[in-house]
């Protein structure tokens, strides 16, 4: 019963927020299992078929860049990101109130500053190619946009409930 309430009370953005987190932490699980089975081969092939797998360095950093920037939006969006919240907690209530909204002020802004450069990276590196996979340079940066992307939504999220006087669940906090 409990659980319709939420439902009922979370909103159509917090829905999508879910969602795109959702999906990262998916696509992030996938590429985590991915690394995993390269690198099994990597291992069978170098030390059972003595031929080692010239191209699994190469698609272990794309995918560890994907699984770091992606999973780290997916931190901030369940405020899970490493952070330094001992002086928040030592000071009174307003001024606790003040040091969450600047800290999903700033980390709105570092999103657009990721989003913005991360774009331009991209679009720099696309020409070139990765060696020994033959794709696009320009991949390794597409995370760090999406990223920034991902933050951006998810601080707004987050400003909304502070301004809101709710939690993510849509219930005020007590």
């Amino acid at each position: 019963m409990s659980t319709d309430k939420s439902l009922s009370n979370t909103s159509l953005f917090d829905r999508f927020l879910n969602l795109i987190s959702n999906i990262n932490m998916l696509f992030t699980s996938v590429a985590l299992v991915v690394l995993t089975v390269i690198f099994g081969w990597l291992v069978f092939g170098r030390y059972v078929l003595n031929a080692t797998p010239t191209w699994v360095e190469q698609v272990s950093l794309l995918l560890i860049v994907y699984i770091g920037f992606l999973g780290a939006s997916v931190g901030i969006h369940k405020k899970t990101h490493l952070g330094v919240s001992v002086f928040r907690e030592i000071s009174p209530k307003p001024v606790q109130r003040i040091f969450e909204f600047l800290s999903h002020i700033i980390m709105t802004g570092f999103g657009l500053i990721m989003t913005v450069y991360g774009y331009k990276l991209t679009l720099f590196r696309w020409p070139a190619e990765i060696p020994l996979i033959n794709v696009t340079e320009g991949l390794r940066a597409i995370p760090i946009m999406l990223s920034g992307i991902c933050i951006v939504l998810f601080s707004i999220g987050h400003l909304i409930h502070f301004f809101n006087g709710t939690n993510q669940q849509g219930t005020h906090p007590e």
